[in-house]
């Protein structure tokens, strides 16, 4: 995807917090109807709500905040919204309204050989097929990608390590595109440096490679290309087949620089990323979040040239 045909321009100063409230590792992100922001952070204000021009209104989640990973939000057939959530330090994801009422929580999935305890399990991030399915990535723990449905009953599960028919190494985001007739998921194999696409039901399609460092997610954008996060210091767009990329934001060799991702704020430049980790689109503007102590959370609006 040529520099030419998109950018992204920073909005300066958008999220905007009380001096009592302070983040954590910023995660996830998504928005909902009303452009309100939800950020899944690791901080008792695990999910941080924004208004639309960056106002911090409320919190909630407090549970959450040694595990918050992975986040997804889902308007369903009832017309209410809800997010879907991973949680690396308690084993499990779980269902929520947006006001923070739980619907459900599912632990570890019934197989004792692949979880001999619940420590092997740390769910990275969800996503949810057209039919309610939830697809869920164990990136930080047997490297499986499991399917549920829409109550959380565990249905299959494949990938994994060393031994599995598809050795995955880190998968750690995954994203569902449902432009095409039959849906997609795409599984960030961020070690391996590389996306992996199967069916909803598991079977495999193919294997993308790509200029990537470290990819951490993966969002559909435009008619039929993908954003994604780049933790080594930089968002990606590219094409439908992966072969063609431009870069936003790069900030070359960041990761080596000593002490990163812990680089104090004073040192952050605008427009220079430290540790993109999750990302969401909303019309025309991308909100990205980055693995940061203090958290870090911009606003880029897209122009289509």
């Amino acid at each position: 995807m040529p520099n030419s045909t998109i950018s992204l321009h920073l909005v300066p100063g958008w999220a905007k917090l009380p001096e009592d409230v302070a983040l954590g590792f910023t995660h996830g992100i998504a928005v909902d109807s009303q452009k309100r922001v939800f950020v899944f952070n690791m901080s008792q204000h695990a999910v941080a709500v924004f208004d639309s021009s960056g106002q911090f209104l409320h919190s909630w989640g407090s549970d959450f905040a040694a595990g918050a990973h992975g986040m997804h939000l889902r308007k369903e057939e009832d017309g209410q919204e809800y997010l879907y959530l991973t949680d690396i330090s308690r084993h499990l994801i779980a269902k929520y309204t947006l006001d923070g009422e739980e619907v459900f929580t599912v632990g570890v999935p019934p197989l004792p050989d692949l979880y001999p305890t619940p420590g092997h399990y740390m769910p990275t991030d969800i996503d949810v097929a057209p039919n309610g399915d939830i697809y869920v990535v164990d990136g930080y723990g047997q490297y499986a990608v499991h399917r549920f449905d829409r109550t959380g009953r565990w249905l299959q599960h494949w990938g994994g390590k060393e031994g599995a028919e598809h050795v995955l190494h880190e998968p750690h985001g995954l994203g569902i595109d449902t432009r095409p007739e039959e849906p997609i998921v795409y599984v960030a194999d961020r070690r391996n440096q590389r996306f992996v696409a199967f069916q909803l039901d598991g079977t495999f399609i193919e294997t993308y490679s790509g200029d990537f460092l470290l990819p951490c997610d993966l969002v559909p954008f435009g008619k039929d290309g993908f954003i994604l996060p780049d933790l080594n210091g930089r968002i990606t767009i590219t094409d439908g087949s992966f072969q063609h990329s431009a870069h936003t934001g790069e900030n070359p060799s960041i990761w080596q620089v000593p002490g990163w991702p812990g680089i104090p704020p004073d040192n952050w430049v605008d427009g220079r990323f430290i540790s993109p980790h999750g990302l969401c689109v909303d019309d025309d503007c991308v909100f990205v979040v980055e693995w940061v102590p203090q958290g870090r959370i911009t606003k880029w609006e897209v122009r289509w040239n």
